[in-house]
């Protein structure tokens, strides 16, 4: 399958596949397509083992790092602030409605600040972003991405002096010609469906307008994990797909235990847009956390980054009792998915979720193709 997508950056399938787990990234490339490393909570020596990890397993095929890079975040101004100072940003009530929240679905302390959180470490400002363009730029990577506004021209323009492109995150037309505006070589056009961080056009109606609006190669995305909207993609003139959370229940991916069991057993009606992990209206399973924080008399959310900071410890808290029956840990636990979850009910290999979209894809083209014959 060649399009414009998959001679940008070397790959056999239109298929793009991010992740922040570096297993599903080497699956997903030594399947055919493009596999991505979400790195945005990446400490710097975090990332140089993770992308010689994912060298070693990949052998030269190409993939990518995916950072977020937004032009509107708490501190701006500055250039960024450091942890102590965005502590400080943090009103009393906010402290207060957390505390009371997790007091009462009776949520232990966690010792020593164990346990997973998936927030909270992000880096989206200058400062402690230079540190990982450093690590990134010193590695074989082929696609550099850029999430939550048109890429800084810094970012793009040490990418492009090392010979690699940039991809960039739209959620509407406008978005997407900012995007191309500033140099951006591939626009993935992301509809509300998507899991994360994520807009409110639909995907069937945005890809169509961004693939007229730019001359970019574009990728579709939300909602996308099967053949048939992998065809469907193409079909609106998308040149491949970027797909997310269909990997979340794969075989290799870090997933937690009982985050995963919620999405093998979620519905498409089951996520929803929430502020409330990141500050920015991003695609999560809804739960009783997601419920707690849209109270008429709760306190609101902060901006990035210091929703996460908030929350952060909350999330390692909840996710340390998660996996115990009808406990509060196992109401309030949540995470990214889009609504393609409703279609991820089985645990595969990476490898195999990459070759039945291919084969289902093929099949759907054939069909179309016979409602044409004589």
């Amino acid at each position: 399958m060649r399009t414009r997508a998959t001679d940008l950056v070397g790959i056999d399938v239109p298929i793009f596949g991010f992740s922040h787990c570096r297993d599903v990234v080497a699956a997903v490339t030594n399947a055919g397509g493009m596999g991505v490393l979400g790195a945005v909570a990446h400490t710097p020596e975090q990332l140089d083992i993770d992308l010689k990890w994912i060298e070693n397993e990949v052998h030269g095929k190409p993939y990518g790092v995916d950072l977020l890079v937004p032009e509107k975040f708490a501190g701006a101004e500055q250039g960024g602030l450091d942890r102590s100072q965005l502590q400080n940003l943090m009103p009393e009530e906010h402290r207060k409605f957390v505390d009371d929240l997790l007091e009462r679905y009776d949520i232990p302390p966690a010792p020593d600040g164990s346990g997973w959180s998936g927030v909270g470490a992000m880096r989206v400002d200058p400062k402690s972003m230079a540190p990982l363009l450093d690590v990134l730029f010193d590695h074989e990577t082929k696609l550099v991405a850029s999430a939550l506004g048109p890429p800084p021209a810094h970012f793009i323009e040490r990418a492009h002096g090392a010979g690699i492109p940039v991809a960039a995150l739209a959620g509407n037309v406008h978005h997407a010609e900012k995007h191309a505006a500033a140099g951006a070589d591939l626009i993935v056009a992301q509809g509300t469906e998507a899991g994360g961080h994520t807009g409110e056009i639909a995907t069937m109606v945005l890809v169509p307008e961004i693939v007229d609006a730019v001359d970019a190669p574009v990728l579709a995305a939300g909602g996308i994990g099967r053949g048939r909207q992998l065809a469907a993609g193409m079909a609106l003139g998308a040149d491949g797909v970027w797909c997310g959370s269909v990997w979340l229940t794969t075989e290799e991916a870090e997933t937690p235990p009982a985050v995963k069991e919620k999405f093998l057993h979620a519905g498409p009606g089951d996520t929803v847009r929430s502020r409330s992990l990141t500050g920015k209206p991003a695609r999560m399973l809804r739960t009783a956390w997601t419920d707690e924080w849209e109270r008429e008399d709760g306190p609101g959310t902060l901006p990035m980054p210091i929703q996460p900071l908030l929350v952060s410890d909350a999330m390692r808290r909840i996710h340390r009792v998660a996996d115990k029956a009808g406990s509060g840990g196992q109401q309030l636990v949540t995470y990214f998915v889009g609504q393609v979850v409703g279609s991820m009910n089985t645990v595969k290999p990476t490898k195999r979720v990459v070759q039945e979209m291919v084969e289902e894809f093929v099949d759907t083209i054939e069909r179309l193709g016979g409602l044409l014959e004589d």
